[in-house]
């Protein structure tokens, strides 16, 4: 499968945030807009007949790619963010991810049983991230649909550590 044009517009950052780490910058992408645009629209397409109910968006970065595929989508918005940002009452899960361990939340009301999710993140890495959103979701009861990034670095293998949930990736390193 050829490689999107998408790839030529983002930065690689050697030894960021820590050294080793190549880091896919995806901020000279957001800046081209018929570009950010039709990223958004391929992110969306293969859920347009999904009837998804809500696209959870992962903080921080993911948060820029779930809002409008939800808006694309005629979907609901739920954010899970890091501890303490949230004002409501949370549910929560701590998890690994390359540089260590973190914590995500989700507001305890956001996902109605049954409803169908997708999540959206910005990169699907090692797993670690998603597999945590996941964990949120299904502890309200949500029926994940899939999981869709605009990029996914393969050699980490997060796509097998998220199994059985469909992964959707639109480059590929």
């Amino acid at each position: 499968m050829p490689q999107p044009p998408y790839a030529d517009l983002i930065r690689n950052v050697p030894d960021f945030p820590l050294p080793g780490v190549q880091f896919k910058d995806i901020t000279t992408l957001l800046q081209d807009g018929p570009a950010f645009y039709a990223l958004i629209d391929d992110l969306a397409q293969p859920y347009l007949a999904a009837r998804i109910d809500v696209v959870v968006g992962v903080e921080s970065r993911g948060f820029l790619f779930a809002a409008p595929v939800a808006y694309k989508l005629g979907a609901g918005l739920v954010l899970i963010r890091k501890p303490g940002k949230l004002p409501a009452p949370t549910v929560q899960v701590e998890y690994s991810l390359e540089y260590g361990t973190n914590t995500l939340q989700m507001h305890q009301d956001a996902i109605r049983p049954g409803a169908r999710v997708l999540i959206v993140d910005d990169v699907l890495a090692t797993g670690g991230t998603v597999g945590a959103a996941a964990a949120l979701v299904r502890q309200l009861g949500g029926e994940i649909v899939a999981l869709a990034f605009p990029i996914e670095l393969t050699f980490l293998q997060g796509r097998a550590s998220v199994a059985p949930y469909p992964v959707f990736s639109l480059v590929q390193y």
